[in-house]
C-alpha cells in the first residue's frame, strides 16, 4: 500500500468517488457500514490490507454469521461492497492485489419479488382525495408520485431526484439519471401526465420556485422531498385506501416491471425502462405468465402437436 494512505482514509475517498457517480445516500450507508467492519476486523488482527487473504474473508464473514445470524443474501452484500472497496483500491495502487476479486460464496437462489395485483394497485390510485384542502393538496403531490413510480417503474432516487425540466408532457417522456450517473428516457403514462400536471398547479401554492431546476416534489415548505418522506407518504396513501400490504416504492417498481412483462412479452424493453445494466437482473420477472409460455411453445415449436 502506498505511504500515507490509512485504510479509513481511502475508505472516505472511495465513498466520495461512490457519491460522485450519483450512488444513494442509503447504499453510500451501507458501503460505509460494512467496509468498516471489515477494516475494524482486520486493525484487531494487525492486518494491513496487503496482508489481507482470502481466509481472513472467509472467518470476517464467518464471525458475522456467527455473532449476527446473517442471512446469505446479506452476507453477499457484505462480500460485493468489500470487493468493490478492494477492486478500486487496487486499481488505484493502493493495494497489490485484490483478495477478494476470486472469493465467492455459495448463492441461494434468488427470491421472486412480492406483487400486488392490478386490481389493489388501481384501488390506492383511484381512491377518493380526502376531505381537508390541506390533505387534497397532499394527495395530489403523493397521487403524482404513486403514478409516476407505477407508470415508468422508477427508484426512490429517481423520483426523489426527477426535476421539471426532466419531464416532457408533450411526448410524455421523462429524462431519468440512474445509477452510475446513467441516463435514460421513459415514457410515462396519461394517468401519470394527468396527476403530475395537477399536482404542479398547487406546486406554487408550497412556495416552490418552478424552474427547469428545480425538484418536482417538495415539502410545504417549498424544499427537495426526502427519500424517508417518500416511503412514509406511499406507506400512508396504501394504509388510507385501505390495503393491507406494507407498500413502498420499490414494491410498486416490481408491480410495473411483472404487469409490463405479463401484457408485453418485451423483456429487451422492460430491461430498457427499468435502467438494468443486464438482462439477467430483469429475467427474475420472467416468472409472470407460464400459460402464455405454454402456449407459445404449442403454436411455436415443429414438433410440439401432432399434425392433422
Amino acid at each position: 500500500m502506498l505511504e500515507g494512505f490509512e485504510p479509513q482514509v481511502l475508505l472516505s475517498m472511495w465513498l466520495k468517488e461512490r457519491k460522485i457517480q450519483n450512488q444513494s445516500e442509503h447504499t453510500l450507508h451501507a458501503y460505509e457500514r460494512d467496509v468498516s467492519d471489515f477494516l475494524a476486523f482486520c486493525a484487531t488482527r494487525n492486518l494491513n490490507l496487503n496482508d489481507i487473504e482470502s481466509a481472513d474473508l472467509r472467518e470476517f464473514l464467518g464471525s458475522k454469521v456467527e455473532h449476527q445470524q446473517l442471512s446469505s443474501s446479506s452476507l453477499q452484500r457484505i462480500l460485493s461492497a468489500v470487493r468493490q472497496f478492494m477492486k478500486w483500491a487496487e486499481q488505484g495502487q493502493y493495494m497489490a492485489f485484490n483478495p477478494a476479486d476470486d472469493f465467492q460464496l455459495k448463492r441461494q437462489s434468488r427470491p421472486l419479488p412480492g406483487l400486488v395485483d392490478i386490481e389493489t394497485v388501481n384501488q390506492i390510485l383511484d381512491q377518493p382525495a380526502p376531505a381537508s384542502e390541506a390533505q387534497q393538496q397532499m394527495w395530489l403531490r403523493d397521487k403524482a408520485i404513486l403514478e409516476l413510480l407505477y407508470s415508468s417503474g422508477l427508484r426512490l432516487a429517481e423520483v426523489q431526484s426527477l426535476r421539471i425540466k426532466d419531464v416532457d408532457f408533450n411526448r410524455q417522456l421523462l429524462r431519468i439519471t440512474g445509477k452510475g450517473n446513467k441516463t435514460r428516457v421513459v415514457p410515462f403514462g396519461v394517468k401519470a401526465k394527468d396527476a403530475v400536471m395537477q399536482w404542479l398547479q398547487i406546486y406554487p401554492l408550497w412556495h416552490g420556485d418552478f424552474v427547469p431546476e428545480a425538484n418536482v416534489f417538495i415539502t410545504q415548505k417549498g424544499n427537495p422531498l426526502g427519500a424517508r418522506q417518500i416511503e412514509n407518504r406511499v406507506k400512508l396513501q396504501a394504509q388510507r385506501a385501505g390495503v393491507n400490504i406494507d407498500l413502498h416504492p420499490h414494491l410498486l417498481r416490481h408491480c410495473f416491471a411483472s404487469h409490463m412483462l405479463s401484457n408485453s412479452r418485451d423483456l429487451r424493453a422492460v430491461q430498457e425502462m427499468l435502467g438494468h445494466s443486464n438482462l439477467t437482473t430483469t429475467q427474475i420477472y420472467t416468472h409472470v405468465d407460464f400459460d402464455h409460455l405454454a402456449q407459445v411453445y404449442d403454436q411455436a415449436h415443429p414438433r410440439a402437436q401432432l399434425k392433422k
